[in-house]
């Protein structure tokens, strides 16, 4: 089997820009987005031996840059929930002597209304894909929403991989300007 060859000194002329818009639209921090990207460019460096050259380079690159920002949400969820709890000494009053078990506000939490907005931006979403074609619709849920994987939607609805991408893209063209009309 031939090897295939990478350049890597193109990748940042050639790929940043489109890795950092990609990256943007779903973390939407821009130092964040920044330090996503670098770490692909580095886990592809790393991992330049693993090319196969199945699919192009920022094709390959991509892959690996879902999974960095699956492992960022993975990381900040992790820590969602948790309490911090400081333990203090008592040395004054009726309990003197005692260990105080004090529970910090966890800042991590969502007050209630990050909860409305959270809930009233899911219902303006429901809404907008009730107003997209019923397959863009049902692609859009299958792979965003429901997480299924390509390769079942494709058999499901017998669509080519590069046909779902292209109805994901209108899907999300579509929702993102109904959005910005129907919700504040």
């Amino acid at each position: 089997m031939p090897e295939h060859k990478i350049d890597a000194t193109k990748w940042v002329d050639s790929y940043s820009d489109y890795l950092y818009n990609y990256t943007i639209s779903r973390v939407s921090d821009t130092e964040i987005a920044k330090d996503l990207v670098q770490d692909t460019f580095f886990a592809g460096l790393k991992s330049m031996k693993n090319f196969k050259g199945e699919a192009s380079e920022r094709t390959w690159l991509i892959s690996i840059l879902k999974r960095k920002i699956i492992d960022y949400y993975r990381k900040i969820n992790s820590k969602k929930g948790k309490a911090e709890v400081r333990m203090s000494y008592n040395t004054d009053g009726e309990d003197e002597g005692e260990w105080l078990e004090e529970r910090v506000e966890d800042k991590a939490y969502k007050n209630a209304e990050d909860l409305i907005e959270n809930t009233e931006l899911s219902e303006a979403i429901y809404n907008c894909l009730d107003k997209l074609p019923k397959k863009q619709a049902q692609v859009f849920k299958m792979k965003t929403i429901e997480n299924y994987d390509t390769d079942i939607i494709c058999n499901e609805l017998n669509i080519t991989p590069s046909n779902l991408w292209v109805i994901i893209h209108r899907a999300r063209t579509a929702l993102s300007s109904c959005l910005e009309k129907n919700w504040y």
